[in-house]
């Protein structure tokens, strides 16, 4: 069982014992399965990629699995999208409209065959299969529909590939024109777009590598890497504009294994299909509706997609792969938790990259990344996740957790899913980013530092760049943060980040309206909207805010990196970008009392940005914010006889301050904390609720 065990088996623990019982067996069989009233382990495994072996089986001459985009096997494809109930049977899955074929039923019945008891087994006997569609619905016949469709792709057509947990839309990733015309369509004028490979020899074409992003883009779950572009990059500028870096995957799917055998493109545009904000695309009627007027062709099949589930994504940062979206291949193992809990907990989540956790015994479930539930749709797919999930595990939460933002929709959701109030807890946003890090390596206590966009505070402000003293699992207190700073406009200075460099500046440095005026441009009202501004400030009629996201925001205003954002965090996102190989030219952190003074810090960057050049200046920035949070974090270390401090929230994914932040804290002889396996943002904030209100509850 160790040292046998097959490929994608885990155990959490092995442990022998002698019962001194002699009786002997001399048969093995698997027998019918029952239906359980609990739920002992984990639900199933998550979707993974195709195996080396069936790789292989695909590519030998003529059997019937010869370029049949459908083949897996025990070790590999997909299981989690399929699955409708437990047990995980045939029956219980989207496989039980296709009928096992002779010889497929003969490998399921073979102890000896890598398919024995393969639920999922099929072949180009008994399908499913793939056809292709034009945006009329039309069928398009052809002998070889995969061939075809690589043809198309390279015409420069725009089209849709239905897969594991829903549609990609797909085109060259090398030819502009294509790409221009997606854009427009799906109205994402800067948001960069994945690509999916064939090899890592095609990736050199383009990226830089590293060793564990190459162990991290090969792995079973094969998710979107975030790579570096290197030297010779040979891609369309609009895949991935004015980054450093762009979103790579190697093929998952037979599918995508035969299609890279007829394109000789080094990567094709590969993203999910969705209108802006809204779940992932998983119907052949709704895609043809949904898309139909700017994807030109389709290729779909006639195997339902059970669970949407979107690709992963991750970044490496200090050698330690980061989730930003977890998603196909990781969902639904479980995060263990030390502390083991008899009732169920469902934890609901925040606003934006929302997931929902279901706590019982001493596991998590994390659901697939949902999304920004605002949109009607989107939040509606929440709600039926939860359910299927719930019935999944067969599981009724006594308990439930949400944010403590009363404006949220998941916190108003909470009211409707029970109406005993007792057994509902409102978390404070950052408190539960924090929680979810200690639940990830099992610490109780803890300097947690959190920073992000915004989340609703214990004072009722918006926080986002706090310093916290973790104590026996549950208990917080809030040690330092960054300034409280005008956030002029409320969320139109997300949108706007001139906006949030007014409130900031517009009191504090000479010749600051001439400055503001001179970029009326990017205010859609022009001047008559800075007067407003203007008029606010001198009127302090606005709330304010700690939030890191928005004064990284505004450095890239004031740096001319990004005026508008055009998706989410793409302000900081570019100035991070704008920052790689930048010089350190050591502007010193301004603290008192624990609160970083970010005022200095703007006003020194407006003084002198005529006087370094915008790398050194953006990299400097970031620099700057780091070492502040570390001195806070350190000295609250030492004082309180703490040795570990933590970092969690969306600004974990900026490569400089979270490379800045681990050297001085590791240097200073403490262990620094990252997140590994649950998302640092928002799509990780369920996981915290779920692990505080176990813990609030306990220590009742």
């Amino acid at each position: 069982m160790k040292k046998e065990k097959p490929s994608l088996a885990y155990y959490q623990n092995i442990v022998i014992k002698d019962t001194g019982d002699e009786k002997k067996y001399d048969d093995f069989k698997i027998i019918s399965s029952r239906n359980l009233n609990k739920i002992t382990g984990s639900l199933i495994s998550p979707d993974i990629s195709i195996c080396k072996n069936c790789i292989i089986e695909m590519k030998i001459g003529k059997n019937r699995y010869n370029n049949y985009p459908f083949i897996s096997c025990t070790d590999c494809g997909p299981k989690f999208t399929l699955l409708k109930r437990l047990p995980y049977d045939r029956i219980n899955t989207t496989m039980n409209k296709f009928a096992m074929c002779n010889n497929c039923e003969q490998e399921y019945k073979d102890p000896n065959n890598k398919r024995f008891h393969y639920e999922l087994i099929s072949c180009s006997s008994c399908g499913p299969y793939y056809y292709i569609l034009d945006n009329k619905g039309n069928t398009i016949k052809s002998e070889d529909p995969i061939l075809l469709f690589a043809k198309l792709i390279e015409e420069g057509n725009i089209v849709a590939i239905k897969g594991l947990g829903g549609f990609h839309i797909a085109t060259s990733a090398i030819n502009s024109d294509p790409i221009e015309r997606l854009r427009i369509r799906k109205n994402r004028q800067n948001k960069p777009f994945a690509v999916m490979s064939k090899d890592f020899t095609s990736i050199k074409n383009f990226a830089i590598v590293s060793n564990v992003e190459k162990k991290v883009l090969s792995s079973h779950m094969k998710p979107i890497v975030l790579l570096n572009k290197n030297d010779d990059y040979c891609l369309s500028p609009l895949v991935s504009p004015k980054l450093h870096n762009i979103g790579v995957m190697l093929p998952y799917t037979g599918l995508h294994v035969i299609l890279f055998q007829f394109v000789d493109e080094p990567a094709l545009l590969m993203t999910s299909a969705n209108n802006r904000n809204s779940p992932i695309i998983t119907d052949n009627t709704d895609a043809l509706t949904s898309l139909g007027s700017y994807v030109n062709y389709f290729l779909v099949h006639d195997r339902e997609i059970f669970s949407k589930c979107d690709d992963s994504i991750l970044k490496v940062i200090n050698d330690n792969p980061l989730l930003l979206r977890r998603s196909r291949g990781y969902v639904p193992s479980l995060i263990y938790t030390k502390k083991r809990f008899n009732d169920c907990i469902l934890a609901l989540g925040g606003q934006e990259n929302v997931t929902f956790s279901i706590l019982y015994e001493n596991k998590c479930f994390i659901s697939q990344h949902i999304g920004n539930i605002e949109i009607p749709e989107t939040f509606i797919f929440f709600k039926d996740t939860i359910k299927k999930n719930l019935d999944l595990l067969n599981l009724t939460p006594k308990y439930f957790a949400s944010d403590l933002n009363t404006s949220y929709d998941t916190t108003k959701l909470v009211y409707e899913l029970t109406t005993d109030e007792s057994n509902i807890f409102q978390i404070q946003h950052h408190h539960s980013h924090i929680a979810s890090l200690m639940m990830e390596y099992g610490v109780d206590d803890l300097i947690g530092i959190v920073c992000d966009g915004m989340g609703y505070g214990l004072d009722g402000n918006a926080w986002g760049g706090e310093i916290f003293k973790c104590e026996n699992s549950h208990e917080i207190d809030r040690i330092g943060h960054l300034k409280e700073q005008p956030l002029i406009g409320g969320d139109l200075a997300t949108n706007n980040p001139l906006r949030m460099l007014a409130g900031i500046l517009y009191n504090n440095v000479n010749n600051f309206e001439k400055f503001i005026y001179a970029h009326n441009f990017h205010f859609p009202q022009g001047d008559k909207e800075i007067e407003f501004i203007i008029h606010q400030i001198k009127s302090k009629k606005y709330i304010k805010s700690t939030s890191t996201g928005r004064i990284l925001d505004a450095i890239s205003s004031l740096l001319g990196i990004c005026y508008q954002r055009t998706y989410e965090g793409e302000p900081a996102i570019s100035l991070d970008s704008a920052s790689i190989n930048g010089d350190d030219i050591s502007i010193s952190p301004q603290i008192e009392k624990n609160v970083f003074d970010t005022t200095e810090l703007l006003k020194y960057l407006y003084e002198n940005r005529n006087k370094y050049s915008i790398k050194d200046l953006a990299y400097s920035s970031q620099c700057c914010i780091a070492n502040g949070l570390a001195e806070i974090a350190i000295e609250s270390a030492t004082k309180y006889g703490i040795k570990k401090i933590g970092f969690s929230g969306g600004v974990a994914y900026n490569n400089t301050i979270a490379k800045t932040l681990k050297k001085k804290i590791e240097t200073n002889g403490i262990k620094f904390l990252t997140h590994k396996k649950i998302p640092s943002g928002d799509g990780g904030l369920s996981a915290g609720q779920a692990y505080l209100t176990m813990n609030k509850i306990t220590k009742m």
